[in-house]
Order: structure tokens, then sequence, then C-alpha cells
């Protein structure tokens, strides 16, 4: 059976470094997650033959692009690669429809034009074919840069930032449009972003860089709820991270136990770790559960903590708690309530709440020094 999607594997110690490792299959969009710097945009021009790293393997479909180790390394012109660049890279003399023509050489000069159209049409600009770059908003120009990377049919869509230059209105409606079309295209879209919002939104998978390295990938909910250790729950953004000791494994009940300051903690069942082991932890703001005042609920049973409330912050719909957990300032633990809940429960700066962590959000990583 042929070999399907994208496979890459890139090595180098400088002048970026680069460990890379990741696959993408057709019909899958697959988003790299990391800070500036991280070789997001690098990688990305490894695969479509812009640069050359000092050894890697790209294959897509079965067909080799790059090969160090066996001296193959296809040229641009030679990968069929479509890539839609952060800032565009429009012609500026031509108009929409003239900036698709010049990337449809491979056909023949009558039906350039009907597939520039049919091109544009896709991507929600019919009617505005004779406008040129100046003439179109960000958001329009993103798509007539998404048209002219589809011009060629490519086996693979790359896309480096494509929405960080518009406004945040265009940009959710650009997702969305994305979303939709990527159904039509069922090919393998590599998507590099540093919002991790979008990722979370968009792919199937991501993959979590840090100075070139893969530290994790897998599906988002996965990374989020589950991360490899605590230097990607610090990438992703997972503020409820801390240091502990597990006590105990309960085979039968399928709980870890685990030590943070005084308490023992209740955790999904973890093997990984005997007692006595010093692990760090981590739960999602969305596995801690307020303690109504005026009514108990089930999970209250479950890892109950005391502490203050330190900040409030309303967003909305939703509002931003920070707790410190036995009044202490080093320990403080972030949640979010819907507002309306907040406002009933008196919530506020200086209250006294009790909460509780649900053992299935409690996730044990190997130990590294959190502060």
């Amino acid at each position: 059976m042929a070999e399907s999607g994208l496979h890459v594997a890139l090595h180098q110690d400088s002048p970026i470094p680069l460990g890379a490792e990741f696959g993408c299959e057709a019909g899958e969009l697959l988003a790299l997650v990391g800070p500036s710097g991280s070789g997001k945009s690098t990688i990305l021009r490894c695969i479509a033959g812009l640069f050359s790293p000092q050894s890697g393997k790209v294959r897509c479909h079965g067909e080799v692009w790059l090969d160090s180790a066996a001296g193959i390394g296809l040229p641009p012109q030679a990968r069929s690669v479509g890539l839609v660049f952060q800032h565009y890279a429009l012609f500026p003399h031509l108009t929409a429809l003239g900036n698709v023509v010049v990337a449809l050489g491979h056909l023949a000069n009558g039906e350039r034009e009907k597939r520039a159209r049919e091109l544009l049409e896709l991507v929600h600009l019919h009617g505005l074919e004779a406008r040129r770059p100046r003439e179109l908003s960000g958001g329009q120009q993103q798509r007539v840069a998404l048209a002219r990377a589809l011009a060629r049919d490519p086996q693979v869509l790359l896309l480096d930032e494509p929405f960080s230059a518009v406004d945040q209105a265009t940009r959710r409606k650009l997702q969305r449009e994305l979303a939709q079309l990527r159904k039509r295209l069922k090919i393998p879209i590599v998507l590099v972003t540093h919002d991790l919002d979008e990722a979370r939104a968009l792919a199937d998978r991501i993959c979590i860089l840090h100075r070139g390295q893969t530290l994790h990938a897998g599906p988002p909910s996965e990374i989020m709820a589950r991360p490899k250790n605590a230097l990607v729950a610090r990438l992703i953004g997972l503020t409820n991270l801390f240091e502990g000791e597990v006590l105990e494994q309960r085979l039968e009940a399928g709980v870890t136990v685990l030590r943070w300051k005084e308490h023992a903690l209740e955790a999904r069942h973890n093997g990984a770790f005997s007692p006595r082991t010093r692990v760090c932890w981590v739960i999602p703001p969305e596995n801690v559960i307020l303690h109504r005042r005026d009514r108990p609920s089930r999970g209250e049973r479950e890892n109950p903590l005391p502490g203050v409330i330190d900040e409030y912050v309303e967003l909305g719909e939703m509002t931003s708690v920070t707790i410190l957990v036995d009044g202490q300032a080093e320990h403080p633990l972030a949640m979010t309530v819907p507002t309306h809940v907040a406002r009933r429960n008196q919530l506020g700066p200086g209250e006294q709440v009790t909460v509780s962590l649900l053992a299935e959000g409690i996730h044990l990583m190997p130990w590294d020094e959190v502060r």
C-alpha cells in the first residue's frame, strides 16, 4: 500500500537548532505552535525546499523530496507545495486575477483565466477579480494568496501565520473559511501559528515546538489535558502547575494519591510513578470546581481545598478567579466560573472559598523545577 501524507524529520545544530519530527495525513490540519524563535517558519521553508537543513528527510505521499543521507534535495519548483506567507507577497501591479494566473503556467493559455476565476470564487472573491492588492482589504489579500497557493493543485498546503495581519473579526471569518475549505481539499495542511486558541480551534493535531525541538505532538484535547512535561505545560499557558510527591498507588480504585503541601490529593491513576517519587502535576482551570454556598454538590467531596480569593476579573460571560490555597501566596490556583455564578456566590477579592480539584483532571508529569 502506497504511503500517504507528509512525513518530516529535520535535524541541525546551527544556525537555527532543529530536532523536529512529525507527520500530517491527507485531509488533516497540523498546527506548529511555539514561541518566537522556535523554528516554526524555518520548518515550513525546509518542507518547501527554500532552506536546506544539515540533515533530514521530507516525504510526501511516498515521494522523497529531501533525504540528506542519500544526497536527495529537490528544488522548490519540483515539490508540489502551496505556500501562503505571513504578508501574502502579492504582486502589487497585478490584479487579483493576474496574481493567480501567474501561478498557472502549467496550464494552456486558454485555460488559465478560467481556472483562476474558479479559484477566486472558491475563496469567496467572486466580483473582485479586477482589483489590485492596494484596493483589497487584508482579508481579501489573504484570500488571493490562498487562491494562488492552490493554483498548482499542491499535494501539501503550508500556511505561515496567515491570519496575523488582519483584525480579530476578519481573523475569525478566515478561520471559519479555512475550516470549510480543508474538507474540500483533502491534502495535508501545516499551519504555523503562535496563537494556541487558533490551533485548538482549527487543528486535528498540534505539534509543540521549543528551540526547534518537537516536545509534544497530539490532538489538542490531549495536549491541553495531559502535557508531556512541565515545559510543555508552560508553553501552552497552563498556570496551575505545581510540584508534589506520590504517596501511594491504588490500582483497584484507579487512583494515584499525591501529596501537595499538607494535602493528600487523589488523581487519575498513573502507574509510571512509584511512591515517594517527586513529580510535577497540572490541572486545567475547568477541573477546579467552586463549592456553592447555597447547595453542596457531589463533586465537592473530591479533593476539597480551602482558600482566599486573590484576583477576581469579570470577562463578559465568564469570570477569572485566582485563589490562594490555604491563604498562601506561593500557591495560586486559577479557575473560571460563569459570571452569574460568581455574582450569586458573592465572590470577590478577600472572600473565603472552598474548591474541589477533580481527580480526572489532575495530570502527573516527571519532576522539574517549576519556579
